[in-house]
């Protein structure tokens, strides 16, 4: 049977479509994005590139190399909303081909694999999502492919370059998120005893000794390049910053982290979204039943290595959160790549079942508006529009039209429904969302509230949401509710930003400005429209740190 004539091509065209459909969909989004990109800011404002800022306080949740490379892009382009967000789209689709570059090397005899790897990983949704937002974890992934390249290259060719690329990818992944990049990649260097063993395509190393001493000189130097901006920056931000880096992003965020928030099996049931489609592909399924016929190969036992410690180990961590396995997805890419080629064709029945998934979907975008009208979801759910949802219903039917039971063209268009699905989520979901997930308007507010030389307050905890998109010079004053008549004696003038919900109502008052805020409302008000507010049978106002977990 004659392959589809598929390329590299092809993908990087479907990388460029999501990041322009995700740049002119949305804007950054609260909490996480906006908090990022203003340390970035505060890096720009002040001149100082070696302590992170947020709101006036040293910043030491995250290393700094995100808002470097954001710092650097405004040098080069100049200062712009747009290429913070292009940053994470570059580091995903290197690492596209980065996993196809593993499995050329575990792989050689069979290039199906090394390309279907490719479109099983840039079709994930979780990893097309993440492909355009603004946080560290596509960073991670990247380092972390990057490692294990430099683990295979170190093992097959005994060569310099592939310690070079471990520590690098080690002392790339702590300047992105601080340790966890040790988690990603030691699992599989310290098992290569047992993915080495009895491979056919990789040929048995005897010392293990000396690689056990390489690993530990590469975590070495990979440490030495992010204390080469930890030790200056420790100096430099204080004591209380010193132990929040050197102690805050090892031991204690750790003991936090055991503290049992969520059961171990919390990403079990997350899994079929994060990865769709393909838990809803039954080639897949099929695929990886394969998998363990195939246990004498190291490049399935490279995989297994790879994705099995990292998985138990982030289950066990009770802080969870579907990014932080990001860096497993090449993992799940490249077994099951491999299982496919052991999948000779697909039936009606494959298509049905997975096109049913996305109809369900879309048939949910089209209820949603109408369980709303009753229940009301959020202000926004009654705007999803109905073509969002019938795109989803008839794209299926379009896409897998005359597949010819080709596996190839079958995992090719899965990738692009998947492609489909993130599109119809930026264009009509966040799209319909409006200005709850777009906070322009409300920072440009508050940008010419201080242009009028008017104090301005935010009501309860701040996460630096507003700082850049409005292009502000300072943060607001952060008050408690309480505080508010003392705050308002001493700024009669002045303006406070406050959150309200269904349990704390805006009730008659007419605030300065007023748009929607996530699932609920933020509002600027004046001392005027405050004591009408107060007067106003009602809950106490939400502040913002009600409504962020």
């Amino acid at each position: 049977m004659n392959k589809p004539n598929i390329k590299n091509s092809n993908i990087i065209f479907l990388w460029l479509g999501l990041v322009i459909i995700s740049l002119f969909s949305r804007s950054y989004i609260p909490i996480d994005e906006t908090r990022y990109v203003t340390v970035a800011w505060n890096m720009w404002l002040n001149h100082n590139y070696l302590v992170p800022y947020l709101n006036g306080e040293t910043y030491s949740h995250k290393p700094p190399l995100l808002f470097w490379l954001m710092n650097i892009g405004w040098k080069v382009l100049g200062l712009n909303d747009w290429s913070p967000r292009l940053l994470p789209s570059f580091f995903a689709i290197s690492s596209v081909f980065i996993t196809q570059n593993i499995a050329k090397r575990l792989w050689p005899d069979s290039p199906q694999i090394a390309f279907n790897s490719s479109l099983i990983l840039l079709g994930s949704a979780l990893w097309t999502v993440f492909t355009t937002a603004t946080m560290f974890d596509m960073l991670v992934a990247f380092f972390t492919v990057l490692g294990m390249l430099g683990v295979l290259i170190a093992y097959q060719e005994r060569s310099l370059r592939g310690w070079i690329l471990i520590s690098v990818a080690i002392g790339g992944g702590l300047l992105s998120k601080g340790p966890t990049i040790l988690l990603q990649i030691l699992p599989l260097a310290l098992l290569a005893p047992w993915w080495t063993a009895g491979g056919s395509e990789i040929k048995t190393q005897k010392k293990w000794g000396s690689w056990y001493l390489k690993i530990l000189i590469v975590v070495i130097v990979g440490s030495v390049i992010v204390l080469s901006w930890a030790i200056p920056a420790g100096i430099s931000g204080g004591a209380k910053y010193q132990h929040e880096i050197f102690w805050g992003q090892t031991a204690d965020r750790m003991v936090k982290s055991f503290a049992h928030r969520r059961p171990v099996y919390w990403y079990l049931p997350m899994l079929p979204v994060m990865l769709f489609p393909w838990l809803f592909a039954l080639p897949v399924w099929r695929a990886l039943a394969k998998i363990p016929l195939l246990l004498k190969e190291s490049g399935v036992r490279f995989c297994i290595s790879w994705f099995v410690p990292v998985f138990i180990a982030f289950s066990l961590i009770s802080g969870k959160q579907p990014h932080y396995l990001l860096p497993i997805f090449p993992a799940f890419a490249l077994i099951c790549a491999r299982g496919l080629k052991e999948v000779k064709e697909v039936s009606f029945l494959d298509i049905a079942v997975l096109a049913f998934s996305t109809i369900l979907v879309g048939t949910l975008l089209i209820y949603l508006p109408i369980y709303d009208r009753s229940h009301h979801l959020a202000p926004w759910i009654k705007d999803i529009p109905l073509w969002s949802g019938l795109i989803l219903i008839a794209g299926p039917m379009v896409l897998f039209f005359n597949v010819n039971k080709s596996v190839h063209l079958f995992t090719w268009r899965s990738t692009l429904l998947s492609g489909l699905l993130v599109s119809v989520l930026y264009l009509g979901v966040i799209k319909a969302a409006g200005n709850a997930y777009d906070i322009r308007g409300i920072s440009y507010k508050i940008k010419e509230i201080q242009n009028q030389g008017l104090p301005i307050a935010n009501v309860g905890k701040y996460h630096g949401q507003y700082n850049f998109i409005g292009r502000l010079d300072r943060s607001p004053d952060v008050v408690e509710e309480y505080q508010l008549a003392d705050w308002f004696a001493a700024h009669p003038n002045g303006r406070i930003i406050m959150y309200f919900g269904k349990g704390h109502p805006l009730g008659i008052s007419k605030p300065d400005f007023l748009q929607n805020y996530l699932g609920d409302q933020v509002g600027i008000l004046s001392k005027d429209e405050w004591s009408s507010w107060t007067k106003t049978p009602h809950v106490t106002a939400k502040s913002e740190s009600d409504m962020v977990e």
